[in-house]
């Protein structure tokens, strides 16, 4: 059962493809704020992982994070989050991610668990409607 107070911890190695200089988010090589939330989103989404009924899993809804200091390629990044709120399907999660020096982020992160099957279905007649319109008939 999934319930508040699970925490998860991760660390990652910055790296070239991390930095803001070759995502596109900037000019520089410090690890790019996208890069953080999707590491957010990880740390997030394993920590729930093994908990799941089969045939379900969780997607991202929202995330506000504050990218604090800059982190250069080569340095560790360690995420702690913890499940602060579980409301039915909706799981909200507290983030703080450091760099071998300092705290460089804090985020709050919202997941839903949804049904894969059922997610999956409603994609496809998206798609499909999308081809429809478009007059591709694929």
């Amino acid at each position: 059962m999934i319930q508040p107070g699970l925490k998860n911890e991760r660390i990652w190695l910055v790296e070239k493809e991390h930095l803001a200089s070759a995502f596109g988010s900037g000019l520089v090589d410090v690890l790019a704020t996208p890069v953080l939330v999707g590491l957010c989103e990880e740390c997030c989404r394993t920590a729930v992982d093994p908990l799941l009924e089969e045939g379900e899993r969780t997607v991202g809804s929202s995330i506000s994070l504050r990218h604090l200091a800059a982190t250069p390629p080569g340095m560790r990044v360690t995420l702690r989050s913890e499940l602060v709120e579980v409301d039915k399907r909706r799981l909200r999660f507290h983030v703080e991610a450091f760099d071998e020096v300092e705290r460089i982020a804090e985020a709050e992160h919202e997941r839903f668990i949804i049904d894969l099957d059922r997610f999956e279905r409603r994609v496809a007649e998206k798609a499909h409607k999308m081809t429809t319109q478009l007059g591709l008939g694929l």
